[in-house]
């Protein structure tokens, strides 16, 4: 029985990862500073799921505790590490800058360091599509480049690819960087835009829609994302031997480095989605129309054909699916 370790185990798609590993057999490690960022009560409800599973064990801890983690590891055989830990959200850096630093760079430089010092057998890690800030070249491709980032959020996931990236060049570490689309689904977090939407529609109440509702985002549903992540698990990545430092390919390397986008492959207006939770609530929307909020790009599209050539999958779920399967759950949980 291999086993994982999982940081950001009580996050979204953490459990929902976690849980996809304990189903197939996995020995799960899940690390988590349970933070409250938002309700640590749902944190809270997802480890309670994951404790059911007698393969699971849990760690209270944050990733810039280095003496808390290294004690993680040697209390463990770590075989691989999916770092899915961060301090999330792009409005937020604006606002508490320190919270990013902490957790994205140091706590990042931590987790590397040490499962480079244990050996594991791959280091996979979440980046985010927003890195790919000012670009507007569609759709967003991992050869594309990403040296302008529009928030301290997208600034701190660029900075762990590169970090990421030395550490492959120096110690021959296998790392796979994530670049993740717009994530929604079941246990998601309060402060997305489809749990917001929800929320105040079910209320009566208002929900702000920025820039006018006219951008488009590559909505990603949480059990793509996981597909996408479990089947690149065991695939560790490998030098790329035609790699020309004369003509860099961002996404690979001469060392064992590769990055891959996890998105739809299929933007959706905002008024779209927001068409799709009404049909599903059975309720129209009262919207007050809002500028696009400092940090935000206009839209996001992924270009997903490495994952397609490199593990043979795609993202397919549809909006009016994975907002139906998140209402669902949400209507349960909440008791709305």
């Amino acid at each position: 029985m291999e086993t994982i370790l999982v940081t950001g185990s009580a996050g979204f798609i953490g459990y929902h990862l976690s849980k996809r590993l304990l189903d197939d057999g996995y020995k799960v490690i899940g690390v988590d500073n349970l933070n409250d960022y938002y309700d640590v009560n749902l944190k809270k409800a997802r480890l309670a799921q994951l404790e059911a599973y007698d393969q699971f064990s849990f760690y209270q801890i944050g990733l810039e505790d280095k003496t808390g983690l290294e004690q993680v590891f040697t209390e463990n055989t770590v075989d691989y590490v999916v770092n899915l830990a961060a301090q999330a959200g792009v409005r937020y850096s604006i606002e508490n800058p320190a919270a990013y630093v902490n957790a994205n760079l140091v706590g990042f430089a931590n987790i590397i360091e040490i499962s480079k010092n244990h050996k594991v057998k791959q280091f996979l890690f979440a980046s985010s599509s927003s890195v790919y800030g000012a670009n507007e070249n569609m759709p967003f491709s991992v050869r594309d480049n990403v040296d302008h980032p529009m928030s301290l959020y997208a600034a701190t996931k660029k900075s762990n690819e590169l970090i990421a990236h030395s550490y492959a060049s120096l110690f021959d570490l296998p790392v796979t960087g994530l670049r993740f689309f717009t994530v929604y689904g079941p246990w998601g977090r309060p402060d997305m835009a489809l749990f917001l939407f929800t929320k105040a529609i079910l209320a009566g109440e208002e929900i702000n829609v920025f820039n006018e509702g006219k951008m488009k985002r590559d909505f990603t549903y949480v059990g793509d994302i996981v597909e996408g992540v479990y089947r690149l698990l065991k695939k560790p990545a490998k030098k790329n031997r035609d790699w020309d430092g004369s003509h860099p390919d961002p996404s690979s390397s001469y060392a064992p480095y590769k990055v891959y986008n996890i998105g739809n492959n299929e933007p959706v207006e905002l008024m779209d989605f927001i068409k799709a939770i009404e049909a599903k609530l059975g309720i129209k929307a009262k919207m007050n129309l809002m500028p696009l909020q400092p940090g935000d790009v206009p839209d996001t599209y992924a270009n997903v054909d490495a994952l397609m050539k490199d593990v043979g999958y795609k993202p397919n779920t549809t909006i009016e699916e994975g907002i139906g399967a998140f209402i669902d759950w949400y209507k349960e949980y909440y008791k709305a």
